[in-house]
């Protein structure tokens, strides 16, 4: 039987993310249409980028 070939991009278990891409959901002033806002932060700054406008 042939073996399936995993990638893993973690470096192992014990390897944590540093880094996470977060999608918010925005609304334009000058149409009122909602737009995406994707952005990829440390795991620290996600609060921020959720909290700023």
């Amino acid at each position: 039987m042939a073996k399936k070939a995993v990638a893993s991009f973690g470096g192992g278990k014990g390897a944590s993310k540093s880094n996470v891409k977060c999608i918010k959901m925005v609304r334009s002033d000058r149409s009122g249409s909602y737009a995406f806002q994707e952005e990829i932060v440390p795991v620290d700054d996600v609060k921020d980028f959720f909290s700023k406008k």
